[in-house]
């Protein structure tokens, strides 16, 4: 599956029930439809470069020597293909407390963000924080990573919650028990997703 487009309904993942990119990064299928928005993004980058396999390596250094310079999927899957020193795994996506994985983190925000087209202003910038969110769970707890991962499916498609309703949705989180929480969230995603042109449209 390709990047949704702004006003796309998506479906139901087959293997978790949640809406598609939604099970993430629990479940297999969500997970990969998560990567493959920056791999996808990634793989358009070295063609554009005439580059190879071969050349990942070389061309991920020297995106992350200048992030401001790409997209943010480019920036995030280059940082995929460098080892932390410390860690040992991708650069950024480490556990908390690894000082080079933070440092590569905070780095990646220098990246380029660009609105689909139809998207509201700053639809891009969420979709790349719940991105951030679902690929390195380890560092937030998991209300907060319910929150992000049942909202990205709502974000792909354009939906971009004001300031209030984002607020509604983790108070929500919060004052709900943990067996009903998951219920709840998505109700009030929902209920915001209903007033948002680029839901109704779809």
């Amino acid at each position: 599956m390709t990047r949704p487009v702004v006003g796309q309904r998506l479906g139901r993942c087959a293997e978790c029930g949640e809406f598609e990119y939604g099970g993430a990064p629990s479940c297999v299928t969500c997970r990969g439809l998560v990567d493959t928005i920056v791999e996808g993004e990634w793989s358009s980058f070295l063609g554009r470069c005439r580059a190879g396999p071969k050349d990942e390596a070389t061309f991920a250094a020297l995106v992350t020597d200048e992030p401001d310079q790409h997209d943010w999927r480019v920036v995030d899957a280059a940082l995929d293909r460098l080892r932390c020193p410390e860690c040992g795994g991708p650069l950024s996506r480490g556990p908390v407390g690894c000082a080079s994985c933070d440092r590569a983190h905070g780095f990646r925000y220098a990246a380029i963000e660009r609105d689909q087209p139809g998207a509201p202003p700053r639809n891009e910038h969420a979709v790349r924080v719940h991105v951030s969110v679902v690929r390195r769970p380890a560092v937030t707890s998991q209300r907060e990573l319910l929150v992000r991962r049942l909202l990205l499916p709502f974000l792909l498609t354009g939906v971009l919650p004001s300031t209030q309703e984002a607020q509604r949705i983790s108070a929500l989180a919060r004052e709900t028990s943990a067996g009903q929480r998951a219920r709840v969230v998505e109700r009030a995603i929902l209920e915001v997703a209903a007033r948002h042109p680029a839901w109704a449209a779809g």
